[in-house]
């Protein structure tokens, strides 16, 4: 294994890979409307790493030192060849820990065939409970209770779950408690993530922030808690556990409490570019060397050269950047999910 570390001293451990940039909801901070709209071009199949391409290039981060795979889009099961996917990265390339995020419209039909196929674990984007401001928030007025089903579907095949909700002030920013209390009486650990402002399509705006403390103290108010040891370094979530012992929380500052320093993430985009920070501009073309025929060393070495030169920090930059009125361009969530 290539011993691999940044700029900052910072290893590669985890890699995010977006197997689609399409999606079935039209959420705000990801996918909005009025840029993803009916005439917007998605990637075409061609255009996407096949599973084969997918292999080689996994092979590649496992030796540079990558323990954790997490399948994101877009959508990630509108993918059809997602079960194929899952079934090379745990049975064939031994990846520890295989994670899914999804927003579970599609879970409880295709459950069976991720859980069959090796599946660790799952991360459910959900952002409200009410009918109403779910329907808003995804696009398309689904309702919430098809998703709650299929969370429920993956609990009752064991596995691991963790619901992700991003507050934005006025939107959901009433929904907090109501959230914790029906997520922490079915065991789920429920993450609270500040609206960044990936992308340039989502309208972000400070004022639009909820900070995590606000966060923290509507819960407190409610339930007595207690931080909780993280579980490893570089863990993004700053968790706390119910006294009562009735499961945790977390809450994922980017904005008011950058976590920069511990980032040991890497990002490879639905087209098969690398990208070394949430909030990058640019991205390394990796699918176009392994279709250039790139062995697996050089292509172990060339990603290996991209990692040495990273020196990614936007979030601890942000409020410089801001207060500058620089504007930076910055690739769509939507290419290389959360």
């Amino acid at each position: 294994m290539l011993h691999c570390t940044d700029r900052f001293n910072r290893s590669l451990r985890d890699l995010r890979i977006s197997v689609t940039d399409r999606c079935n909801f039209r959420c705000p901070y990801c996918m909005p409307a009025d840029v993803f709209g009916p005439g917007h071009v998605f990637l075409r199949d061609s255009q996407l790493m096949t599973v084969a391409e997918l292999t080689l290039i996994v092979q590649a981060f496992l030796s540079l030192g990558v323990e954790k795979v997490r399948l994101t889009g877009g959508e990630p099961l509108l993918r059809g060849d997602l079960p194929q996917l899952l079934r090379v990265l745990k049975r064939d390339l031994g990846v520890k820990d295989v994670a899914v995020t999804t927003n579970a419209w599609l879970l409880e039909k295709q459950l069976p065939a991720l859980h069959a196929a090796g599946l660790d674990r799952l991360n459910v984007s959900l952002d409200s409970l009410d009918d109403s401001t779910a329907g808003r928030l995804n696009g398309f007025g689904f309702p919430v209770g098809r998703v709650l089903r299929g969370i429920d579907a993956a609990a009752a095949l064991g596995l691991p779950i963790k619901i992700n909700c991003v507050v934005q002030r006025g939107i959901n920013d009433g929904e907090i408690v109501t959230l914790c209390e029906y997520f922490r009486a079915r065991g789920h650990s429920l993450r609270f993530i500040e609206f960044m402002d990936v992308g340039t399509t989502n309208h972000w705006s400070p004022q639009r922030v909820v900070p995590a403390r606000e966060i923290l103290a509507q819960i407190a108010a409610r339930w007595p808690l207690e931080p909780a040891v993280p579980a490893y370094r570089g863990e993004v979530a700053s968790r706390y556990r119910y006294r009562d012992g009735r499961g945790e929380i977390g809450l994922i500052s980017s904005v008011t409490a950058p976590f920069c320093r511990d980032c040991h993430r890497a990002r490879l985009s639905a087209d098969g570019k690398f990208y070394t920070c949430l909030f990058a501009a640019l991205g390394w073309d990796v699918l176009a060397a392994v279709r250039a025929n790139l062995a697996l060393p050089g292509l172990e070495s060339f990603l290996h050269r991209i990692w040495q030169g990273r020196m990614d920090r936007y979030s601890d930059e942000r409020a410089e950047v801001l207060a500058a009125g620089e504007a930076r361009a910055k690739v769509e969530m939507s290419y290389i999910g959360g």
